[in-house]
Order: C-alpha cells, then structure tokens, then sequence
C-alpha cells in the first residue's frame, strides 16, 4: 500500500497510475479540469487498454462542464457512464487500474490537486479491489450495490456502520482531517470517546465539541476526510462524518491496517496542526469546503 500527499506530490502519481495500466482503467469522477489525465486516458485507450470513465450527473456549478467532459471522453474511445440521479451527489473518486485500486480524497482538478491538502491511497488488496469494481459497475449500470466483505467504505451503504466501529476502536488517540463533522450520532460518539480519556484533534471544523476535543482551523483549504487512530490505523475517503455524505450522497474511502501509511499520515497532520492556529469551539463551524 502506498500514499501520496498532495499538494506536494502533484498530478505525476495520476498520471504515472494511468501510463502504467495495461489492460484496464475505470475512473470516477466528480470534478474535472486537468488536461493531462485526459490526454493520458487518451493515450490509454490508443495503446489498446478498455478505458471507462463514470462522471457525476451534478455537481454545484458545473454540470455544463461535466456533459463536455463527456463529449470529449467519447470522442477519443473511452466509455462513459452517467451517475443515476436517485442520490443526492455522486461524490466518491477513486480509479481502478489493472489489479490496483485508488481512493482519491481530491477531485481530478488544479484547485484539489495543486493547492489543497489532501491524500491518496493505492492498494492491491483483493477484497477492496474487488469491491470497488463491482461498486463501479453497479453505479455504472444504475443498478443496486450490494456490498460484501471488505476494508472499501462505501455511502450510504456501509459507512456508518464501519466508521462507528472504526472510531469506537480508538484506545489512546483519534487525528482528523474534517472540514464538517456535524452528524449528531457522530458528534455524539467523539465526545463519548474523548470522555474516556481518547485525545481527539481535529483539523477543520466540528459541531459542539465537548472537553477533550481539540479544533484547529486549516490556513490552507482543505480538500481531505481522514482519519488516523492510535497512530497504526487509518481511514482515507470522501465522506465527512456529516449526515448527508453518511445517508444520502455516494461517498467511498478506505480503511487501513498499514502502520507505515498511518504513520505518514500522522507525520503529514502533526505538522498541519502546528502550522495552524488554534480556533475557538464556537467559532470552528465558520469553514466551508468551496467544492462540497
């Protein structure tokens, strides 16, 4: 398994996931401005290799750009499918790549990609790769998920569930990347968890967050939902622990077992929080993802 970080890792690591796939890629999308993953699609599907693309059928603002995209993937041989409409937003990014699975915490965009912290995790697991195929095709398809067995987060599915249990494992210490945590159950669950003596510190913002819990306003935006527990667990995805991105909107991520990983996403958000300022509890629901 392996990590990158952005905004220092840039597009390279996406476009490297691309060249190297040999004989199938399927992407999901969300937002989309980076013309070099386009042309490395394109390029995908010259050299011989079966390229599906499963692009939103909205986002805030941009639906006019998405039905372009769409244009522009048919037109160089790769197949597209539109989201169903039955979910609110169908918001997860990840890409499949030969036997290699990706989950994205930013979209396919300069603003995610070049200016924002996030992360992205690759991993041959098995079972999260063969659930996530399956999920691509289901929503491909506008056909039923029906999740099985596996570390794959999926909204509304199954995240509740496994991002309860998740947490709930916490012995010493939960470190979160949020830019809304304001589920009630959710909210509720932190602050039991920090009654028992778990340190929690969140990056972002928080509803009602009770003693224990620290929040610390990001200087730079945010476009990242992580979570590392008691530095050798971790979980990496696209839903906040908010009540839509758990119920009602397409949402997926990972969780993961690897130390090393978690590790280096702890390394990455120790030095975030010492580089922002401290924010007052009341004041830490004033942050907005612009791109949510």
């Amino acid at each position: 398994m392996k990590v990158i970080v952005q905004p220092e890792a840039g597009i390279a690591p996406v476009v490297r996931a691309i060249r190297n796939a040999k004989t199938s890629l399927s992407v999901s999308i969300f937002r989309f401005d980076r013309e070099e993953i386009e042309k490395a699609l394109a390029a995908a599907v010259q050299r011989g290799v079966n390229v599906s693309a499963l692009i939103a059928h909205t986002n805030r603002g941009g639906e006019t750009a998405l039905r372009k995209l769409e244009q522009r993937f048919l037109a160089a041989g790769v197949t597209v499918s539109r989201t169903g409409d039955d979910l609110l937003r169908y918001h997860g990014k990840y890409l499949i790549a030969d036997n290699e699975l990706h989950i994205l915490g930013f979209n396919f965009t300069r603003l995610d990609i070049d200016k924002s912290r996030s992360f992205a995790l690759s991993t041959k697991d098995k079972r999260a790769l063969l659930e996530a195929t399956k999920l691509f095709a289901a929503d491909s398809n506008r056909q039923q998920y029906v999740p099985g067995q596996s570390s794959l987060v999926v909204s509304p599915e199954t995240s509740r569930t496994m991002l309860t249990r998740f947490i709930q494992g916490a012995k010493k210490q939960l470190h979160i990347y949020d830019v809304k945590i304001s589920d009630p159950a959710m909210v509720k669950l932190l602050n039991e968890k920090a009654a028992k003596g778990v340190a929690i510190r969140v990056i972002g913002s928080m509803k009602g967050p009770g003693p224990g819990i620290e929040v610390r306003k990001p200087k730079r935006r945010l476009h990242v939902r992580a979570i590392v527990r008691d530095g050798t667990r971790a979980f990496l995805g696209s839903q906040s622990l908010r009540k839509e991105e758990l119920a009602s909107r397409r949402e997926v991520g990972l969780l993961v077992s690897n130390p090393a990983v978690a590790r280096k996403m702890l390394q990455v958000f120790e030095a975030d929080w010492e580089d922002n300022k401290a924010v007052a509890p009341a004041k830490a629901l004033e942050l907005v993802e612009a791109s949510a």
